[in-house]
């Protein structure tokens, strides 16, 4: 307590830096006064206890920083329950994410899917690949904005950057060794186990210490047929070398089997919504000849081009005999852990992350630091409504940094500068351009069959009537950069500047045997500058207005972090986005009650569509977002984070979808049992021009209070209850399905006696049924019922 308390100290009383000289002296001892107070209060890790370099590089309180930004550390994530990066909604305003085939691989925030970052460097991409882990991490950081130019170039929108545990505890070494151990059980049959250890070392002259953590589930799923399973194990080491010198290396390795992609619920109906009456039924036109336990395309016919499931849409009704239900057609009430699943569908994830880092000190707060860093992600899953992939790819960075200050009259700066590489290699492989899909096939209250399982390449077929990889694209890059930032204080006035310049030079080729791309090996270069200003004013009553403006480039990536190569051959792989932001930041009641409220508009890009080439889609969002947390006592604490806003598709959307067969005026008797597309979006009724992004909520709202006992002879206790509001969504088409509002409640508590605490989490306690669409391609076909009422009890050993 002692280190944490001086440590806070030092933080506080960094925030008078924007003091005029003469009132510095006279807060210092109001500042470690109120320092003793926030330590004594903040039983939940609610409050940054040193500053964070997350939004520019540089370090810097975030309630100082002219952003829009939060932290969730290890122990807010205990006491609140966040199990996955979509619990981030429970403490972090503008953070909702749609579900991604129910797989919590990216947080959406601002209304676009964010990216991942580990300790400042950029991951592989991870949409929806696998569900990021998040337990061995000491705190997360989200930010809402594009990242800082130190981290290399990237979209407006957001990044969450995980920070693992290590043996730097704020900022100064472990004096003695300290771990724990925890065994977590659960509804559903959930079992899961981590340990984690961190100790002291010396090594001469060197002075340090390592941490190891550890993880592994096994566990059932509220969901029938899946089971996750996944193991984490992550190693770190940090020393002072002497004469100036520091290093920090480690790694993180993840292994994953259970992340099976489920879009939920089919045949969506405003009537399953509202009252889970699923309309029943299957086709019988199409026979697994082979008996094989599958559909191979020559049952199916018109391989490659499967015209037997789907049917382009052109502003007509039409249907066939694949597409009709004829047997055990009707309607029945769905049981909410029934989604679309078999006992085919697989996802297997290996991840290895590596860091180093080397730094000198070279005093007057002159600092050089070389990191190195190395991501790699292999998977391979398949989804049997016919959607197999498999993705081996590698991304490594070197960057070089150089820290100074300077000083001119009252004016003082603190400036990062350096340069970065970073380079791509990976290769993607995925089967969808053939229409060999049908979601809506399968009776998912009658279970699968034969013929509602599509092959897959993964599936050795005899005589070459198997599924073959339709796309195959090798893909590398690389971005050469350099940047700086500068943070400039002059009396109550704080500027930031910041900006790079990039390199970049891509190649892809795919030789997939359906690709519809460019045939050949495609490559490009280009330059590109990308900028952003804060500029924030510093009040005497513990308020902060400021204004923010970015200019961002970033690679127009697939789910493997690779480049398409229609994108290369027309130029697209490239875009730009801009942000402009305006808000307050706030510390009132003696530093107990922080927050922030800002406004913001955006506009950026995403990949749209399931067909090559892929196309470049245009966002434009804008909104209102308010993060507050109060330490009311030195029992109770209250945090809230809500947000208000709308994002808008720039059209026309060219992109190719799959549409509901309501949309072609179609009954779902007469068209279940295959699927229609339509090959440009904007082609559809209302979708000509611009047009809502309703998949995401216009607001989302939680709030949450937390108690602690005071210490006892018996120990300690205590407990959080909160509640969050997300609104109305729908499906993209006009006249959709529609997902009404809903309230969750969240509940848990705790009681430590010595070195043993016992945790009860309860999630949704009131049971509320809802629902959530999906998102990309399938947003208008499938749905995610959201999980009942779950339990878990875990007992923790400290030592």
């Amino acid at each position: 307590m002692p280190s944490r308390l001086l440590m806070l100290s030092a933080s506080l009383l960094a925030l008078s830096v924007f003091a005029p000289a003469g009132a510095r002296a006279e807060t210092q001892v109001s500042d470690q006064v109120d320092a003793v107070v926030i330590v004594a209060r903040d039983k939940a890790g609610l409050l940054e206890k040193a500053p964070s370099q997350t939004v520019f590089g540089i370090d810097k309180p975030l309630i100082e920083t002219p952003r829009s930004a939060s932290l969730v550390s290890d122990l807010t994530l205990e006491r609140y329950g966040v199990q996955s990066l979509d619990g981030a909604t429970k403490v972090a305003p503008g953070t909702h994410t749609a579900s991604f085939y129910g797989v919590p691989g990216s947080l959406n925030i601002r209304g676009a899917l964010a990216e991942n970052y580990f300790r400042g460097f950029k991951r592989v991409e991870n949409r929806g690949t696998y569900s990021t882990p998040i337990g061995g991490a000491a705190r997360i950081e989200i930010l809402r904005g594009p990242p800082t130019p130190v981290y290399g170039a990237g979209k407006v929108g957001g990044l969450v950057n995980f920070i693992p545990k290590s043996a730097r505890d704020e900022g100064r070494f472990l004096a003695e060794p300290e771990g724990e151990v925890t065994a977590t059980f659960g509804s559903y049959n959930k079992k899961l186990v981590t340990g984690q250890f961190g100790a002291p070392v010396t090594l001469g002259a060197a002075e340090g210490g390592v941490y190891v953590y550890g993880e592994a589930e096994d566990s059932h799923s509220y969901y029938k047929g899946i089971y996750p399973r996944h193991r984490t194990l992550e190693a770190s080491a940090d020393f002072d070398l002497g004469n100036g010198w520091s290093t920090a290396f480690g790694g993180m390795a993840f292994h994953s089997e259970g992340d099976v992609q489920t879009p939920g619920w089919n045949r969506l109906t405003q009537d399953l919504i509202d009252h889970r009456t699923y309309v029943t039924g299957r086709d019988t036109t199409l026979r697994d000849a082979d008996g094989n336990g599958k559909i191979t395309p020559n049952e199916i016919g018109a391989y490659p081009y499967a015209s037997a499931l789907y049917l382009p849409y052109y502003g007509y009704p039409t249907s066939d005999a694949v597409h009709t239900l004829d047997a055990g057609v009707g309607t029945t009430k769905l049981d909410r852990r029934t989604v679309y699943i078999s006992p085919a569908d697989f996802s297997k994830t290996n991840t290895q992350t590596l860091y180093f880092d080397l730094a000198k000190d070279l005093g007057g707060d002159r600092s050089l630091t070389l990191q190195l860093f190395h991501d790699r992600q292999d998977n391979k899953r398949f989804v049997s409504y016919g959607y197999p992939s498999a993705i081996d790819a590698k991304v490594s960075e070197v960057r070089l940094t150089y820290a100074f200050p300077t000083e001119l009259g009252p004016v003082r700066a603190r400036t990062l500068t350096g340069v970065s590489h970073r380079w791509f290699e990976g290769r993607r492989r995925e089967s969808y351009n053939s229409g060999l899909i049908a979601l809506d096939r399968r009776d998912i209250s009658f279970g699968v069959t034969a013929t509602d399982t599509i092959d897959s390449p993964f599936d050795d077929e005899p005589g070459g009537i198997g599924v073959r990889w339709e796309n195959d694209n090798r893909s590398t890059w690389k971005e050469t950069g350099a940047f700086f930032t500068s943070d400039i204080v002059a009396g109550r006035w704080n500027l930031v500047l910041g900006g790079r310049w990039d390199h970049y030079s891509v190649e892809s080729e795919d030789t997939g045997f359906l690709s519809y791309t460019v045939a050949g090996r495609q490559a490009d270069d280009r330059d590109k500058a990308t900028w952003s200003a804060s500029l924030t004013y510093k009040l005497p009553v513990g308020l902060m207005p400021y204004a923010s403006y970015a200019k961002a480039s970033a690679l127009e990536m697939s789910q493997a972090g690779d480049i398409a190569p229609g994108l290369i051959a027309d130029g697209s792989w490239l875009s730009s986005s801009d942000l402009s932001e305006a808000g307050v930041k706030f510390q009132l009641l003696r530093g107990t009650l922080i927050g922030s409220l800002a406004a913001y508009r955006q506009t950026r890009t995403q990949i749209a569509g399931a067909i090559s080439p892929p196309t470049v889609q245009g966002l434009r969002s804008k909104g209102v977002e308010l993060e507050l947390r109060w330490l009311a006592s030195e029992r109770l604490s209250f945090t809230f984070a809500g947000n208000n806003q709308r994002t808008t598709v720039r059209g026309p959307d060219t992109s190719f979808q799959y549409i509901p067969a309501y949309t072609a005026g179609v009954p779902g008797a007469q068209a279940y049992g295959g699927s229609y597309v339509v090959w440009s979006f904007a082609s559809l009724p209302g979708r000509g021009g611009d047009y809502a992004y309703t998949l995401t909520p216009k607001s989302v709202l939680s709030l949450y209070g937390t108690y602690t006992s005071k210490g006892y002879d018996w120990g300690q206790a205590g407990a959080t209850v909160g509640v969050s509001y997300v609104g109305r969504t729908a499906g993209t088409v006009q006249n959709a399905v529609h997902y009404p509002s809903y309230e969750l409640v969240n509940a848990s508590a705790f009681v430590a006696r010595g070195p043993y605490t016992l945790s009860i989490n309860i999630d949704n306690l009131l049971d509320t049924f809802y629902v959530t669409p999906d998102a990309d391609t399938y947003a208008n076909l499938g749905a995610l019922p959201g999980k009942g009422r779950e339990w878990r009890a875990t007992l923790k050993r400290t030592f």
